[in-house]
């Protein structure tokens, strides 16, 4: 199912890292901090109760998942990862749109663009950890045709992120159209 190798901890720690930093760049530009610190916290939250549901139905996909103690815990840690990746992809397009607000104007490009990262960002995810060895899929895991990354695991990046972030923003508008 999955290995636990020094080099696969060091993705991780640089997305930590980066996370933090543009965190609090972000942070500083905003007068309403308030808001901002509690749509991240909830938006982290959302991240990993959703990737970790994901993660353990999807677990049959890959070789060697049983539902056991080991492996729920893996499914816990990866979700931890996706979390961190998915605040990730957020604060990156904070920056580039200069407003760490940005959800606020969620429109049909702005997803568009999200969907794009998550799908690419998650093939090339697979593709590595598929290529060190770190994990296989099961015969019943779809495959996407020319990478082989499968289905499952791209369409979690691709779906996630923009559901997240929608019902995080949601939760603090009710029905305004402003945060």
């Amino acid at each position: 199912m999955f290995k636990l190798q020094l080099p696969i901890f060091l993705f991780p720690v640089i997305a930590v890292t980066l996370v933090i930093i543009f965190y609090i760049i972000l942070l500083k530009k905003l007068t309403d901090k308030i808001l901002f610190k509690r749509f991240v916290f909830n938006s982290f939250l959302l991240a990993f109760i959703l990737n970790f549901a994901w993660e353990v139905i999807q677990g049959p996909l890959y070789n060697g998942f049983t539902y056991s103690i080991a492996h729920i815990a893996l499914c816990g840690l990866a979700s931890v990862a996706d979390a961190i990746m998915v605040m990730l992809i957020y604060f990156v397009l904070g920056l580039i749109y200069k407003d760490a607000l940005w959800i606020k104007q969620l429109t049909l490009q702005r997803i568009f663009i999200l969907i794009l990262i998550g799908g690419i960002g998650a093939v090339l995810s697979e593709v590595r950890h598929l290529s060190l060895g770190n994990w296989s899929y099961a015969t019943s895991m779809p495959l996407l045709p020319f990478v082989n990354a499968g289905i499952s695991p791209v369409l979690q990046f691709m779906l996630l992120p923009p559901f997240i972030f929608y019902i995080s923003f949601r939760m603090f508008t009710g029905k305004r159209r402003n945060i």
